[in-house]
Formats: C-alpha cells, structure tokens, sequence
C-alpha cells in the first residue's frame, strides 16, 4: 500500500474540529451510573494450563446492563506485593482467546486482565465467550458491529462495549494482587479505540496505550478508505441516504478523539502509515486532541500491522520504567 494519507508534518499538525453533542458528558455518566446500579460480581476462578511460572483465572464480571462479560487474568506465580496490571482489549473480530496468547505481560512482572469483547470473537486465533444482548429494535444494519443500533446512540453497540470495558479495569482493580493505583489500559485497533474510550472515561488509568486505534474521526475515515470495517458504516449510508447526519450525530458519542480531549494518562500511541484501515490522520487526530501526556511511535512504511512486536517491546519499557 503506498503513502495515500496527508505526508507527516501535515499530519503532525492536524487538528481537525470537534464534532461533538452538547450532551456527550451527560450521556456517557448517565450510561456508566446505569450499569454501576448492578453489582460487578467480579469472579476469578483458577484454570490449570499446565503453566509453571504463571497463575491462570477464567474471568467474569457483570458488564453492561449487568450482562456477564468474560476475561481472562494472568499474573505471576512468584510475586510478593500487589502487581501493577495491564488490561487489554481486543481487535475487531477478536474474543478473549486463549490463556497461552496472553503470556508476555505476566512473563515482564505484570498482571493481566483480558477482555472479551461481546458478540465478537469469530476471528480463528482468538475465539470468544461473551454474549451480546442487544436491545429490542435496534433496527437493520450492515452485517457486522458498525451500524448495529446507529440510529440511537443509547441503542449503539459501542455503548455496550465501552460501558465493558470500564467494568473491566473495576474488575481487575478488585483482585487483591493488583496495585489499583498502578493500571494500564492497551489494544490495537478496536482495542486501540476502546482503550481511548476508558481513558476518557475512567479515571483510574495511569497509562493507556492505544496501538493504530480504530473508532477514530469516523467522518473522515469512510470519506478516504473503502476498507472494513469502516465501510460497514459506507455501505449502510449508501443504502440509507437520508439518514447519514443521524448516522454521524449518533457516532459523535464514540469518537476517540472526543474521548481523548478528556483523558489525562500518561499516553504511547502508535500509527502506520500506510494504514488503509485506520488512516493515520484518523489516529493523528485523537493523538493531537490528547489532553495528557503522549509519544507518538511512527512506523511509516508498515499498513495495519504497524509496529507489531516493535511497538510491544516499546510499550513494555515504558512500563517498566515507570513501576518495576
């Protein structure tokens, strides 16, 4: 894929005008006080993996609505003291997967919390556990998550996941091997974007790092790309033309980059650029709306992949500077 996004000094400088509703606070603590009524019922139970030098634990927690959501929690079997912790979130078609994916955090002195993503999980290296019980009426879309419930942001699906996502940290900030004052929050893709949502959201993040993140600056995303799953949200407008303004208005409420003018944890983005599934003056233009302090690591000849084990090893060192 060649260089189709603005060129690099363009994109560090790009900040585009907020598209966001007047009622983006309101709607958003009126979600999580909802889910808050139900109790987290947060449970660890033992899994033996036949692993030597880590502890395993089927995870789950009361999500949305109080609807069970599923996870994993790695940590390491010799420690003395809380651990600091790391929750992740999974990309696109991505469940919780397997205990052996989830080995490197724990291996580098970490706690581990993984999360399913509801509904997801379809992806053969990560299957997933996790049910999504949609609302009634959500409405038709295009196959896929995208537009499931656009035309109401309080019936959107991304609503539900990123309400799991904040239930997750709660949860992982309960077990008693966790420092909860030392948590970080990290994804690629759509786990880029969720971790952008929770560190506007929640305010007990002390590191999150988004990896290519997805659910950014949507507008422009279906405007320069034909890819998915951008283009579920395309292929929707096409067949629904007059509804493209709700289609947005509604989406407002997941923008990254409205999530990221609200967050304040210290921040390592990562961007390719050559990425045609999340263009990079999308991730620019969370990482330049990002209120706390940030890195930006470019990797300009790799597509989606982006950094891959590069951005892992970076990603690493920053923990370990900061808390081992």
């Amino acid at each position: 894929m060649p260089f189709f996004d603005l060129p690099l000094n363009e994109l560090q400088n790009y900040l585009p005008p907020r598209q966001e509703p007047d009622d983006f606070d309101n709607f958003w603590q009126q979600t999580l006080a909802e889910t808050a009524a139900f109790p987290l019922n947060a449970r660890f139970e033992p899994v033996d993996e036949g692993l030597q030098t880590i502890d395993t634990y089927d995870v789950t927690f009361a999500g949305f609505g109080g609807q069970p959501v599923k996870g994993w929690l790695l940590l390491p079997r010799h420690r003395s003291g809380p651990l600091p912790c790391v929750v992740q979130y999974q990309g696109y078609s991505g469940g919780r997967g397997f205990l052996l994916n989830w080995l490197g955090w724990p291996s580098l002195g970490f706690a581990c919390l993984v999360m399913d993503t509801r509904g997801q999980g379809w992806a053969p290296y990560s299957p997933g556990e996790t049910v999504d019980l949609a609302p009634q009426g959500t409405g038709s879309h295009v196959p896929g998550f995208m537009t499931q419930g656009i035309l109401d942001p309080h019936t959107y699906y991304y609503r539900r996941v990123f309400t799991d996502a904040v239930r997750a940290l709660e949860a992982a900030r309960q077990h008693d091997a966790v420092d909860a004052e030392r948590m970080a929050i990290t994804g690629g893709s759509q786990g880029g974007g969720i971790t952008l949502a929770v560190a506007g959201l929640a305010t007990a993040v002390a590191v999150a790092m988004p990896d290519v993140p997805f659910l950014c600056h949507y507008r422009r995303a279906t405007e320069i790309i034909a890819s998915d799953p951008y283009g579920e949200i395309t292929r929707y407008c096409v067949g629904h033309r007059d509804q493209v303004e709700t289609v947005f208005h509604t989406l407002s409420y997941f923008d990254g980059v409205n999530f990221a003018v609200r967050a304040n944890a210290q921040a390592l983005f990562s961007v390719g650029l050559m990425d045609d599934i999340c263009p990079p003056s999308t991730v620019y233009a969370a990482y330049n709306h990002y209120a706390g302090p940030k890195e930006m690591a470019v990797y300009s000849y790799n597509n989606h992949e982006g950094g891959g084990p590069f951005q892992q090893r970076k990603q690493a060192q920053l923990l370990r500077d900061l808390w081992l």
